[in-house]
């Protein structure tokens, strides 16, 4: 495991900017000597974090550290960053569901049947479409709007974080509901959700691992 210095990540800073540039100016601009500076030189190359070219300088390898990123993002599961999920039945109102919205401080609500399993999905964009229509939000439920299933994008609780952010890209959606596979009395394949993972659980990770320094294997 791999934990870099305040300083390495300075010096890793300073390369990608100024790159390339020689271990003589790195240690001028933090106002160290040069052998003061020589182990932690050693430790980024030896990562692959920069490369030495003689005569040249250091250079910043940008493969290295997205493949280095990767591997951190990699070591994450779904389960280790999710959080609470805020769900409705499907006989909700939508005047109700809206105001569990603005309680629960969230973008998007998960909507399950009576037997709890997830049947769809609404976000801010469907409540805010609807309200500008001549619906009457006290009466219809909140099963007239939603996404329904199968059109929902789920993640499970083993899967990467890297795989979660690629479905939140590519579906272009704030959350995702985290769920687990059940098999109802008919058996067929029903899904429960026991959590969510959306763009503000993601933020905290790399803020989480930017506070307490860059971490791979």
């Amino acid at each position: 495991m791999i934990q870099l210095s305040e300083r390495q990540v300075k010096i890793l800073e300073i390369v990608r900017e100024r790159g390339p540039i020689t271990g003589e100016s790195i240690a001028e601009i933090l106002n160290i000597t040069r052998a003061a500076l020589r182990p932690d030189l050693a430790v980024l190359t030896m990562s692959g974090f920069l490369e030495a070219k003689p005569r040249v300088g250091y250079t910043f390898k940008t493969a290295e550290v997205e493949n280095q990123i990767k591997k951190i993002l990699n070591q994450y599961r779904v389960r280790d960053i999710q959080s609470m999920p805020v769900v409705v039945k499907e006989n909700c109102s939508i005047y109700d569901a809206i105001v569990t919205l603005f309680i629960e401080d969230t973008g998007t609500i998960f909507v399950v049947d009576k037997d709890n399993f997830l049947t769809g999905i609404v976000s801010r964009k469907d409540f805010l479409k609807t309200t500008i229509g001549q619906v009457d939000i006290h009466k219809v439920p909140i099963s007239v709007i939603m996404t329904r299933m199968p059109n929902v994008i789920t993640v499970a609780m083993d899967d990467t974080v890297v795989e979660a952010v690629k479905k939140i890209v590519e579906h272009e959606v704030d959350s995702l509901p985290v769920v687990k596979c059940f098999i109802d009395e008919e058996g067929e394949e029903q899904l429960k959700v026991v959590g969510k993972i959306s763009k503000t659980n993601i933020a905290r990770l790399f803020l989480d691992l930017a506070s307490g320094g860059v971490e791979g294997v």
